[in-house]
Parts: C-alpha cells; structure tokens; sequence
C-alpha cells in the first residue's frame, strides 16, 4: 500500500498536479487573504457591487476566449513535444485572431455599459467605473492566454510562480489602500483588474526573453485558426460560465443589495476551491487529448477520479467547518454568508465529478457537442429557477437551482460518455 502510494506521487501527472494545485491552493491563501481586508474595509452593499462588475469582467474574459483554450490544449503539446516551428505560427496567429475579436467585443461593451448596468446589473457605479472595467477585460483576456500556453507546455511552476507574484504585488497595495483609507469599488476593480495582470505580463516577458524573436518572425496564417472545433466548445464553454454567475447577476438585478453582497463572498469561496478542479484538468487535458483507446481511458478515468477527491474533501470539509471559524474570515457584517456557503458547496461536489466526463468528451472524442447541450441545459435551468427562486427564497433560492442545473447536465455529459467509450478500440 505504502509503495503503490511512493509509485503514485512519483508520476509524472502527480507531480505536475502537486505543483498547479498547491500553485491554486496558495490563490485560495491570497484570496481569503484579500477577503479579510475587503470585508473588514467595504459594507455589503459596496463589496456586491464590486463582485457583480469583476465577476462579469471574469466572465467577458472567458467568453472573449472564443475558444481557443481548447485549440491550444489540443494543438500545443504535440508542437511542443516535437520541436515543431509550427507552434509560434500558431500562437501568434490565435492570439491575433483573439485580440481583434475582443476588442471589437469590448468598445461595443464600454458604449453600451451605461444602459445595461441601469436596466440589469444596477450597480450605480459611475460611468468611469464601468469604463476601467470594460478595459481589464482583455488584459484579463491575455492573462488567461499565457497561461494556458504554459500548462499546455507543461511549465506549470512557471504560470503559478507568476500569478502568485501578482497576488503579492495585490496583496501589497491592498494592505497600501487600507492603511490609508482609500479601499473603494475603483481603487481595488484598479489593483485586480489592471495591476495584477500587468505584473503577470512583465513576469512572463522577463522569464521568456528569448521567445520574442521567433515570435516575431512567424507569419499570421489563418488556417492556424480551427473554428469549428473551437467555436462548438466556446459556445459550450461560455453557457457554463454564464450560467455560473447568473444567480449573482440575478440577486443584482432583484436590487438586494446587501444580500449581493452576502452571496459574492460564498461564492467567492466556492469558484476558488473550484479552482483546484480547473488545476487538476489542466494537467490531464494533454493526456486525454492523446488517449487512443478503451484501457487508456480507463486508466485516465481512475487517475482523474482520484485527483478529484482533493476538491471534493474540501467542500466537505468547508461544509463541516464550525461557524465560529467562519466568523474570523467574515466577521459579523458578512455573518450571513455562512449558512450561503455551506449550501452551495454541496452541488459544486459533482462538479468535481463531472469534469473528468468533459475532458473525455472535448480532448478524447473531440465532440464538444454534448458538452454544448449540458451546458445549455444547466445555463437555463440556473437561470430561470434563480429567476423564479429568489423573489420567494432571496440568497437561498439559487443553490437550489444550480443543484438541479449539475444533476441534468452530468446526467446527460455520462449517457455521452457510455456512448462514446464504447466505440473506442479496446487497445
């Protein structure tokens, strides 16, 4: 038993899964980190505004990647593996293609913020605000880019050694501002959204100096640019993501303002344990990606499986953990974004499950198709019972429909599954 467990921390994926979750286990550091200034130096009020216009900053960036996380995942490795030259040829021209398409999105997005925060989101944050805002989008856009490039290459402690950084550089002007008494909505949407990115940036130019020349030489080409594939999983991706801050963007829209804030702090919590999930599929998507046959997967699935256990311990555990440890991160003010906690950690355990389905089904099989469908499914059903849930349940009402959102949607991604694995060669 002992040995088999030496065996298993020696693996390579195991190696690489103990450097990207400990990388996003030190992120959850910084963010509870930042929690306790923020709840400590804001009203409810101020810190659900400021997690209605960074949640949807969060994601705009992930709608604006068009995709292009799974053509890099899918794409990239081999390239890198083989030394092929072909592999700046096809970052450059994806990140061009990215870039004009978000910017595009963007200035059609600063024009008509104004509007949309009065008709849905209700913030009342100045139109300056709502501006910055709009612009750490695609600084948030790029972020996201490098990094995935760094994982596909498997530089995992590079992308965590560089992220973190910027939550020190956080971490520093956020303790700057409290001292000086200048936390607000802007000054800390300035600090997350445009300094934190930026440092990242400067992080990966200085660490990869060399790679500038050959990028600069490749050409742009758009066969580079796989958009069936990619589209298919970007429109899948993003009902997912959508779907994941909608209840937030709800209790907005509802005007509860306090109650906002109550449930961006829960929630808050949850997307940072659920950043451990993400840390784990970005190590076995590679693998999935060059999985050929029924033994593989099965040992893929076991692998995963077991590497999910890691998030799902975790919200058990944050179920389970007494209120008055709670209260030390939350303080009075946010008490009542205990009991909002504990509830929506349970429906995001399957999630954990349910992503090794969808690495088989997007990287193995290549038919994000289904993943479109579940994805569809589960943005419809968050929103229209959020919609319906909080007039009578407020904060309480959309744990209950993200619940059902998960059990329709990984219903549907294993029925693909069984389908799908049993066409594959036994190997």
């Amino acid at each position: 038993m002992f040995a088999r467990l030496i065996r298993f921390i020696k693996d390579p994926t195991s190696k690489n899964v103990i450097i990207n979750t400990s990388g996003n286990y030190l992120n959850v550091i910084f963010t509870a980190f930042f929690a306790l200034i923020l709840f400590r130096s804001m009203t409810p009020a101020e810190y659900g505004v400021f997690s209605v216009l960074i949640g949807l900053s969060y994601v705009m960036s992930n709608i604006l990647e068009f995709g292009t996380t799974a053509s890099i995942y899918s794409t990239v490795p081999a390239l890198y593996h083989e030394e092929d030259d072909r592999l700046y040829t096809f970052i450059k021209s994806t990140f061009f293609y990215q870039t004009i398409l978000s910017v595009i999105v963007i200035i059609v997005l600063i024009t008509s913020f104004p509007y949309l925060d009065h008709t849905f989101f209700k913030t009342g944050a100045p139109t300056w605000v709502l501006t910055m805002t709009a612009f750490t989008i695609l600084l948030f856009v790029w972020q996201n880019f490098l990094t995935n490039i760094l994982f596909a290459t498997k530089r995992f402690f590079r992308a965590n050694l560089y992220l973190n950084t910027s939550n020190v550089v956080k971490a520093v002007i956020l303790i700057m501002l409290t001292l000086t008494g200048n936390v607000n909505i802007a000054t800390v949407i300035m600090t997350y959204g445009l300094i934190g990115p930026l440092v990242f940036f400067l992080m990966v130019l200085y660490k990869n100096y060399e790679q500038i020349q050959p990028m600069k030489v490749a050409k742009f080409k758009r066969d580079e640019i796989k958009l069936n594939y990619t589209l298919t999983y970007f429109a899948a991706s993003q009902f997912y993501n959508v779907g994941l801050r909608m209840d937030l963007f709800l209790l907005s829209f509802f005007g509860l303002r306090d109650q906002v804030g109550y449930y961006a702090s829960a929630q808050k919590i949850i997307l940072s344990i659920i950043a451990t999930v993400v840390s784990i599929s970005q190590v076995l998507s590679p693998q999935f990606a060059s999985a050929k046959n029924r033994i593989e997967v099965l040992k893929l699935f076991k692998k995963g499986l077991t590497y999910m256990l890691i998030p799902i311990a975790i919200f058990i555990a944050l179920i389970l953990t007494p209120n008055m440890l709670f209260q030390l991160i939350f303080t009075k003010t946010f008490d009542s974004a205990i009991f909002v906690t504990k509830i929506l950690a349970i429906p995001f355990i399957m999630s954990a499950i349910g992503t090794i389905f969808m690495l088989f089904l997007l990287y193995t099989v290549k038919k994000p198709i289904y993943i479109l469908i579940s994805n569809v499914l589960f943005f419809a059903i968050v929103s229209v019972g959020s919609y319906m849930l909080i007039p009578t349940k407020g904060m309480y009402g959309p744990p209950i429909a993200i619940a059902v959102a998960f059990c329709v949607a990984i219903l549907i991604q294993i029925v693909a599954v069984l389908k799908e694995y049993n066409t594959m060669e036994r190997g």
